[in-house]
C-alpha cells in the first residue's frame, strides 16, 4: 500500500484552487499542496474552502475533517464513495440485523480492546510499574457471558475505567483523577479527547477507501449524526495509538503545562496541538511487523487492514478476528 500523507492545518487560512494546483493561503504566505499524495486533511484552525477547491478535493477522494477550537471533531467533507459494493453493504446490514452475527463481531471487537489494554499494561509492568491490580481487574471482566450488546458495552466501560485509573502509575508529570469527556477536567483528559478525535477521523478516512458503509456498526448503535463504524474500529486501536502518543509526549517532557489553556476546563492550546499532531503523525507512520502478512505495516495501514478483515467476514470469506497487538 502506498504511503499517503495527512495534512494538518492548525492556523486560520483559505484553501483555494488555481488551475490544477491547490494552495493554502494564510498570514505566512501561500503554499502549494501535493494533492496527489494527500489522503486526508485535518482542519484545526478556521479554514475556509472555496467552491473550486471543494470540487477538486472531492474529485481526488480527499477527506476533510473539521475540529473546533477545543480540538473536538465536528464533521467531515466526505467524498462520493468510489468503492461501491451493493453486496458488501447488504451483507453488512444483515450482520447488524441478525442478533447472533452482530454479537459475534461486537464481542470480537471488545476482545481486541481487552487484549490491547492488557498488552499496554504488561509493557509497563515489565518496566517496573505497579499495574498488577489494574490488570487483574481487567482480566476478571468476563466477555463470554455477555448476552446482549448493552451488557457487552458495560463490560467494555469497566475495562476502560480500570485502564484510565492506571495512568497515574506510568504517566509522570500530570495527574488524572477520573475520565471526564466534555469538557476535560485536566491535561490528560484533554489529550485523550483530542487523540480519540484524531483517531476517529483517521479510521473514517480508511473506511472510505473500502466498500464498508461507515454508518452501519456493530458495537455502537448506528445514529443519525455520526459514522458509528468508525467508533467501533477506533476503540480497538486507542490503547496502542492514543495512549502511546500521550505517554511519549508527557514522560519525555515534550508537552508541558505551557501547552494547555485553562478556562472553565482544560484544553490543548496551539503549541500543544502542534506537538500532539506531530507525535500522532509519527505514530501513524511508524511500522510494526505483522506475522500473518510476513511484512512491516504502518499503524495507519493497520486501520485499513481491519476494515478488510471485516469485509472478508461479512461476505463469508474468513472469520473476523480483531487486531491484537503483540510487542
Amino acid at each position: 500500500m502506498q504511503m499517503m500523507d495527512s495534512l494538518y492545518l492548525t492556523s486560520e487560512g483559505i484553501l483555494k484552487r488555481e488551475a490544477n494546483t491547490i494552495y493554502f493561503v494564510n498570514k505566512d504566505g501561500k503554499r502549494a499542496l501535493p494533492i496527489e499524495r494527500i489522503t486526508d486533511i485535518y482542519c484545526l484552525g478556521k479554514v475556509t474552502l472555496t467552491s473550486g477547491v471543494i470540487s477538486y478535493l472531492l474529485k481526488y477522494g480527499v477527506n476533510v475533517h473539521f475540529f473546533n477550537m477545543y480540538g473536538y471533531y465536528e464533521g467531515s467533507l466526505f467524498p462520493r464513495i468510489r468503492r461501491v459494493s451493493g453486496e458488501v453493504v447488504i451483507k453488512q446490514a444483515e450482520h447488524y440485523l441478525n442478533f447472533n452475527k452482530r454479537m459475534y463481531i461486537a464481542k470480537e471487537m471488545v476482545k481486541g480492546i481487552k487484549h490491547n489494554i492488557l498488552n499496554v499494561l504488561r509493557y509497563y509492568r515489565k518496566k517496573g510499574r505497579d499495574v498488577g491490580e489494574y490488570m487483574e481487574n481487567i482480566e476478571r471482566v468476563d466477555l463470554e457471558k455477555c448476552g446482549d450488546i448493552k451488557t457487552l458495552m458495560q463490560k467494555e466501560g469497566q475495562m476502560w475505567s480500570w485502564f484510565y485509573k492506571s495512568f497515574n502509575v506510568f504517566i509522570q508529570g500530570f495527574e488524572m483523577k477520573k475520565r471526564e469527556y466534555r469538557p476535560p477536567a485536566d491535561e490528560i483528559n484533554a489529550m485523550i479527547s483530542f487523540g480519540n478525535s484524531l483517531l476517529y477521523s483517521s479510521v473514517l478516512t480508511e473506511i472510505y477507501h473500502t466498500q464498508l458503509h461507515p454508518a452501519i456498526s456493530f458495537l455502537h448503535e448506528p445514529s443519525e449524526r455520526r459514522f458509528s463504524l468508525a467508533l467501533d474500529l477506533a476503540d480497538i486501536f486507542k490503547p496502542v495509538i492514543v495512549e502511546r502518543v500521550i505517554t511519549n509526549l508527557v514522560n519525555n517532557r515534550i508537552i508541558t503545562e505551557e501547552d494547555f489553556m485553562k478556562e472553565a476546563k482544560v484544553f490543548l492550546n496551539d503549541s500543544g496541538k502542534k506537538k500532539f499532531l506531530r507525535a500522532y503523525d509519527e505514530k501513524m507512520r511508524s511500522t510494526i511487523y505483522l506475522q500473518r502478512l510476513k511484512r512491516k505495516v504502518s499503524h495507519r495501514e493497520l486501520l485499513r487492514l481491519e476494515c478488510y478483515k471485516l469485509i472478508k467476514h461479512i461476505i463469508g470469506d474468513k472469520r473476523y478476528k480483531s487486531y491484537k497487538a503483540r510487542w
